[in-house]
Order: structure tokens, then C-alpha cells, then sequence
């Protein structure tokens, strides 16, 4: 690999490789997007319940 489109080819498997790479990363960052999402509907429902009740 003597230059940096060579890196990204791969020997032909660079599709393949970084699309895997990609792929885990969208999971990745799933994981940590959907519980943080979640957590922020769980408090914005607790808060709006909590500003009726007082009422």
C-alpha cells in the first residue's frame, strides 16, 4: 500500500471493509443515541406531569 487510494481499496475489498465500518458504526452510535432520546422524552413527561399536578 503505497498510496492512500490503495488504502481505501483494499486489494479490491475496500467496499466490503469500509461498508462493514460503517455499518458498525451507525449501530454504535444507535446504541448510545436511542437510550439518551429516550431518557430526554422519560424527563420532558415527568416535568410536563409534574407542572399539572401543581396546578
Amino acid at each position: 500500500m503505497n498510496s492512500l487510494p490503495d488504502f481505501f481499496a483494499m486489494d479490491g475489498h475496500g467496499a466490503y471493509v469500509w461498508s462493514a465500518y460503517a455499518i458498525t458504526f451507525v449501530v454504535l452510535a444507535l446504541n448510545v443515541l436511542q437510550p439518551w432520546l429516550a431518557r430526554q422524552r422519560l424527563v420532558s413527561l415527568h416535568a410536563r406531569r409534574r407542572r399539572r399536578e401543581e396546578v
